[in-house]
């Protein structure tokens, strides 16, 4: 066989190029797997002796591997023996005496790892369940000349040791990573479009997580689970560019001062018409007024384009400085909107007017980050002896979800405290 022609999805092609680290990330039915192990075979039939390994960070079973896989695509591509790929029990031997192997990272240590060496290919699947310690003792054992690691991973937590290689921060030298989504199949089964579909209508707390690469959510009772997940398949999740010649709206949760204080919160957005673009999210835990300020500032959300919105407490005085937010923010310059109490139910109020209004929010993915991630983890608090709702619980996504909620009620043109603007003052 002179030619193998493997046709590639266009979010794919740049993993084509030589690169010391490829990666590819997302939710299901994108082809991730598919594509690695076309790219290994692919790799084995024109440099002769390339040896690789397709290794996970546990696998008790050959059953667990993607050893299946790749025979699969040798029987499609029609390359057997004559060839020079041959299939044994646990190894698949390939031309010029190369093979793939297929190995359980958990079962190595400092020693056993040494087998590994003079790996030309070593492609980390379900590379999100992979343990730091294990991306320790893989990355200097793989080390022959033009050597490379893969990894295909669908995101669990930011935290997880592959996100923070290739996701968070500094790359390592020589990375080619790619977002894969099955928006990107171009062969995507009708099957699997049904499944999405499904999954969307039946399953939205998980939605996101499967099917479009975003972290988990809390598996049950998420408020904006569903809401989110429209939100990304419509589009209404991407690049938002403010409109120059309108203020900014600065809707916030009060926090505190004290060193174990609930977080400041702010969204930043506009109501343009029937449609509400959220801007830029911020939250800082412990800090003074004078942080909050610096930021704002740096977004360019000064007095004279920016106006703010505050909760009820916004009028109460903060227990070390002993001054409102709402004089405060008065005295740096800005206009102030206190919006009073939705009396009992309050929050649950917020979360219904945030729901209704979801439709004709559009937000920008790279500044709300942090705010979406608590949009979908805000949740029920629940009895699960008794099996009932005890309203949301207050942790560590509620502070983002009230100032959303705020936005939502400021947005019904709520009867509200308007405090005007005055000549501003410095505040360190």
């Amino acid at each position: 066989m002179s030619t193998l022609r493997i046709p590639t999805a266009r979010v794919f092609q740049p993993l084509l190029e030589p690169s010391r680290y490829k990666g590819a990330w997302g939710g299901r039915a994108s082809g991730k797997s598919h594509f690695f192990a076309e790219k290994l075979i692919d790799d084995s039939l024109y440099q002769k002796g390339l040896r690789s390994a397709c290794i996970r960070e546990i696998q008790k079973t050959l059953s667990q591997s993607a050893k299946r896989l790749i025979e699969d695509k040798l029987i499609n591509f029609r390359l057997g023996e004559a060839d020079g790929f041959k299939v044994f029990k646990d190894v698949i031997e390939t031309p010029g005496d190369g093979l793939i192997l297929f190995q359980g990272m958990q079962d190595h240590n400092a020693e056993s790892i040494k087998s590994l060496e003079g790996i030309d290919r070593a492609w980390a699947e379900e590379a999100q369940t992979l343990s730091a310690n294990s991306l320790k003792l893989l990355r200097p054992t793989i080390r022959a000349n033009d050597s490379e690691l893969w990894f295909s991973w669908n995101p669990r937590r930011k935290m997880d040791p592959v996100d923070v290689m290739l996701r968070q921060g500094v790359q390592p030298t020589g990375s080619i990573v790619v977002k894969a989504n099955w928006s990107d199949n171009p062969w995507l089964p009708d099957v699997m479009k049904h499944e999405r579909e499904d999954c969307l209508s039946n399953d939205p707390d998980q939605y996101d997580h499967i099917w479009e690469g975003g972290y988990i959510s809390v598996a049950d009772g998420a408020y904006y689970a569903r809401h989110l997940a429209e939100a990304r398949a419509d589009g209404r999740v991407g690049f938002v560019r403010p409109d120059p010649l309108l203020p900014i709206k600065l809707f916030c949760d009060i926090g505190g001062t004290g060193a174990k204080s609930d977080a400041f919160s702010i969204w930043a957005a506009q109501f343009i018409g029937t449609e509400i673009r959220v801007l830029n999210y911020y939250e800082a835990q412990g800090q003074d007024l004078a942080t909050h300020l610096a930021w704002m500032r740096s977004q360019g959300y000064t007095p004279d384009k920016a106006n703010m919105f505050l909760p009820h407490d916004g009028a109460t005085n903060d227990r070390v400085y002993a001054v409102s937010y709402e004089s405060a923010f008065k005295g740096a310059g800005y206009d102030v909107t206190v919006v009073p109490n939705q009396g009992k139910g309050a929050a649950s109020k917020r979360i219904e007017e945030a729901r209704r209004l979801f439709p004709s929010m559009r937000f920008d993915e790279d500044k709300c980050q942090g705010g979406l991630e608590a949009l979908g983890w805000y949740h029920e608090k629940k009895d699960e002896h008794r099996n009932i709702g005890l309203g949301p619980e207050h942790d560590w996504a509620s502070h983002a979800a009230d100032a959303f909620g705020l936005m939502a009620v400021a947005h019904v043109n709520p009867k509200a405290k308007k405090i005007k603007r005055t000549p501003q003052i410095a505040i360190a």
